[in-house]
């Protein structure tokens, strides 16, 4: 299973976004994400969210905060597990990324933006500070449609 960490990088009330459009085959292309990329061997998710961070924007932030696990499931890719932070930048400037393009959105604005229709649940959850770390469950098709979503508490509440 693919294991991924995915930061909503916070500076005064707007998230840095990367807008997807430099990658070849990109699963991504042409989406707002967050920051963030896969574990490399013997990295711990923490390790892992700093490193992209760092590579992707330059940035050194502060005060980050795990929020909850997605899990994405394909039915025609490898099932992933991503862990969600946020995290604070004080110095907002950053470098060009080679992924596509950062801009800072007014967090008010970002459920406006071209998503990941599952990520519409997880930046919800964000919106509302939760306290306690959230699991969403994420199914996709080979169209990459969301045909499932599950907030996975006790019991598992059904959202899509």
């Amino acid at each position: 299973m693919l294991q991924t960490t995915l930061c909503y990088i916070e500076r005064e009330d707007a998230w840095l976004m990367l807008h997807r459009t430099k990658k070849k085959d990109d699963v991504n292309a042409g989406k707002w994400i967050g920051v963030g990329g896969k574990l490399e061997a013997a990295e711990t998710p923490e390790e892992c969210l700093l490193r992209e961070i760092r590579e992707e924007t330059g940035l050194t932030v502060v005060n980050y905060r795990y929020r909850g696990m997605l899990t994405f499931l394909y039915s025609d890719k490898e099932p992933e597990y991503i862990y969600t932070y946020t995290a604070e930048a004080p110095d907002g400037a950053f470098i060009p990324c080679s992924e596509g393009e950062l801009k800072w959105i007014p967090k008010s604005e970002v459920p406006e933006l071209n998503l990941w229709e599952g990520d519409r649940y997880l930046i919800k959850y964000l919106l509302e500070d939760r306290k306690e770390p959230f699991s969403l469950k994420l199914c996709y098709d080979e169209k990459d449609e969301l045909t499932e979503a599950w907030e996975m508490s006790w019991p598992a509440v059904r959202l899509k």
